[in-house]
Formats: structure tokens, sequence, C-alpha cells
């Protein structure tokens, strides 16, 4: 199905999220929550990029598919995102997995389209966009679908540079001078460079762009292949491969806010690199540009109190140094440096947080001290805890610690209920 013009083009776009990933390489981060809806840069949930990214490139037709630990995803989508105007054709549908077609789960990612061909049928849109809902970037989706009809292609592939000891978390993706896709290859452990480039690989953003009537028969001829394990990256694509309508879309095309040339685009899915992306949002000039009214990403937006900060005292006084402060917090006669408190976070008196992140709802006693710790939802840390000073001891305590030294507290783990989202 082809477009003849390119007016309103994204009009004619129905994005898929698939948000159904089970994030295991966070941890206990993930046990009581999907990956998409792990808290982000004070205020945000992972999933509030790709949905931004839809809305301002002007997608505003989209479904999210969830499976795993869903509840407390589909209560932020239902919760923050439901400003889409209906009578507009807008609108944001959550689905959950539902053995549309059979009776198992999802079992890969075409599989998941696969059991909601209906849904896609039903849209009546020109082209589907293939998006995951677990990585931060900014991206505008339409100067992608604008490349893929000035090319005729039938599927567009979105690309990133990442170096070649990366690339076996990857797809990676071979091409010719005219960016058609001529090899690819799911998580290789000898991986092709970039030609010219012996230390970098092309890598697979897990964001395609269909023309709809190719995307509908390549899933039936994948449904019928009992040989297939259902997935973009290991089945579909490959198979593909060769096809002259198969190109590659080269990300610092579409990026937003690039800085020194350089596209951000974040796999948070390790401990270590979800703790990294947030505190890189502390320096001074962050590659992660949350400050610009032109592609803002949106969120709920509780209705809490601003920020305080009390006490000036010597020895006594309330302030944050080098660190971002939601809305809710009160900072009491405590010191907060190169951390992220996010909403409603309490900092009792002579506390130091230093290199930290206090997600939503987090409680100090006195005098806590903590460095390079995560400190998940609802915890309610005593007077004189620590964590990350002595990682001998955090693991003692059962603790979880890092290959790169973080120190991850979860309410569980300190003896405490555990509570969904």
């Amino acid at each position: 199905m082809k477009i003849k013009n390119n007016h309103h083009l994204c009009q004619h776009v129905y994005a898929i999220i698939l948000a159904g990933g089970r994030g295991l390489r966070l941890g206990p981060l993930t046990a009581r929550r999907a990956k998409p809806a792990v808290p982000f840069a004070g205020k945000l949930k992972i999933i509030d990029f790709t949905l931004s990214n839809c809305v301002n490139s002007g997608v505003r037709r989209i479904g999210v598919l969830t499976q795993y630990k869903a509840q407390s995803l589909i209560r932020h989508i239902e919760r923050g995102w439901g400003f889409l105007a209906e009578s507009l054709g807008e609108f944001i549908d959550v689905v959950p997995a539902q053995q549309q077609q059979g009776e198992t789960w999802y079992s890969g990612t075409v599989d998941a389209l696969w059991q909601n061909i209906d849904l896609i049928r039903e849209t009546g849109a020109s082209h589907v966009l293939v998006l995951g809902g677990d990585h931060v970037y900014k991206m505008d989706y339409s100067v992608m679908l604008h490349e893929h009809l000035a090319r005729g292609a039938d599927v567009s592939v979105a690309c990133v540079e990442v170096g070649i000891d990366e690339a076996h978390a990857f797809g990676v993706i071979e091409t010719d001078d005219d960016a058609r896709i001529v090899g690819f290859h799911e998580k290789p452990t000898n991986p092709v460079h970039l030609p010219g480039k012996p230390d970098r690989v092309l890598a697979s953003m897990g964001i395609y762009l269909f023309d709809t009537d190719f995307l509908l028969a390549e899933m039936v001829r994948d449904a019928a292949d009992e040989t297939s394990t259902h997935d973009f990256g290991r089945d579909l694509l490959p198979r593909l491969t060769g096809h002259p309508g198969l190109r590659a879309h080269r990300f610092e095309d579409s990026c937003v806010n690039m800085v020194e040339g350089r596209p951000y685009w974040r796999d948070v899915g390790t401990i270590d690199a979800y703790w990294a992306a947030n505190m890189d949002l502390t320096q001074v000039v962050p590659e992660l540009d949350l400050y610009d009214d032109t592609w803002p990403i949106l969120s709920q937006q509780r209705q809490l109190p601003p920020a305080k900060f009390v006490f000036d005292d010597d020895g006594r006084r309330g302030q944050a140094i080098d660190s971002l402060v939601s809305s809710g917090c009160i900072v009491s006669g405590a010191v907060v440096r190169r951390s992220i408190l996010f909403s409603k976070v309490r900092i009792g008196d002579g506390s130091l947080i230093e290199d930290s992140l206090l997600l939503p709802d987090v409680v100090t006693g006195r005098g806590v001290r903590l460095s390079r710790a995560i400190i998940d939802k609802h915890c309610v840390l005593p007077d004189g805890f620590s964590a990350g000073l002595d990682h001998d001891a955090d693991r003692a305590r059962g603790l979880v610690v890092t290959t790169g030294g973080v120190t991850l507290v979860t309410a569980e783990m300190i003896g405490q209920p555990a509570r969904v989202g």
C-alpha cells in the first residue's frame, strides 16, 4: 500500500511498541515490573522516550504490546498518556497477550505482531513502525519515513554504529553503497566491521518500518515456517537479506539533539548501564537533553509540591549539588551530590548521598550514607544505614553489587514488603 503524496505522512503510520520484555539483566529492578516501566531521569519511565518520539514525530496511532509483569506499565500508560484526541483518530491502545492465534503466548517478536494481525489490518495504515519500549533516545521517525518512501523501500531498519566489542548483543548489518542490506547477523561472535573502521560495526536498533502489505505477507510466510523462531532479528530479516527493498536507515540522520555529532541511544539493559545513563544527566552538559522544549519527553505528571531544602546551619544544611531533584522531595539538613532524587524522596538529617539514584517514594532516616547506589521504589532506609561504602559488607547483607561497583537495594533486601511498580 503506497501513499501518493507526502502530506501528513505520519498520519498513515501505525506504531507497535513491543513492551513485553523481561529485562532479566536488570535483576531485581525488573522482578515486579516490565523493563519499559523502570523509572528513569527523576520523573519518567523508560517507555516514555519511545512514546514521546511517536507523538513528537506525528505518529499518534499506537499499540503497546505487553506480556511480562505489565501491571505498572499498563497503569502508567492509562494515567499518563490519556491526552491524545480520539476525535482526531489519535490513540494509544494497551494490548495484553491474548492468544489470538493459537494457544501460546508470544514466542518471538514476529509472533507478537502475528498474534495481533487483525489489529494491524483494522487500522488501515499504509505503514507499520515496529519499536522497542526499552531504549533511551530521541528520534524523529518522520525522517525515517520520508527516506523510506523516497527509496521505494519495503522495509527500513534503523541502525547505529557501536563498538565491535558490543556487537554480540545486537543484530549486525552489512550494507552496500546504496544502503541496501546485504547481510544481517544476529548477535554474531565474529562480526563484520564497517569499511575503514575495524573497531566499529553497524547495529540494528530494533526499529523497523514496513509497508503494511509487505509485512502482512511476510508474517503469514513466517507463521507457516515450522523451523522459524518467529523473531525479526533471528528469522525474518536474515531471510530478506539481499532483497532490494530491504534498506538501512542511519540513526544520525533522524537523531534529535546530537552532541558534537554523536547520536545518543542507550540500551539500559544492565544495572551498570542503567546507573551510568542516569548519572550522565547530572553532568553540566549531558548528552541527552531533557530541557529541549521542541522535543519534550512527556510522561505522567503527578500533582506534587515543589522540592524543598530545609536548614541552613553549619553541619546541618539541606543542599544538592550537580544533582536532579524531582517534585515532592524534601532534603532536610542533608547533602546530595551528583545524584538523582526521583519524585517524593525524603532525605533525613545528617545524611550524605553521593553518585546515587533514589527512585520514587524512598525515605531515608538520619545519618544515611550512600555512594554509587540505586535505591528502589518505596524503600525506607533506617537511621545510620549505608550502602556502596563497603562492598563486602553490602554482599553480606544480601544487597546486589554489580561488576561495575554499583550497589542495588530493594525493599525485599532490607526486610520490607515489595510493591507493584
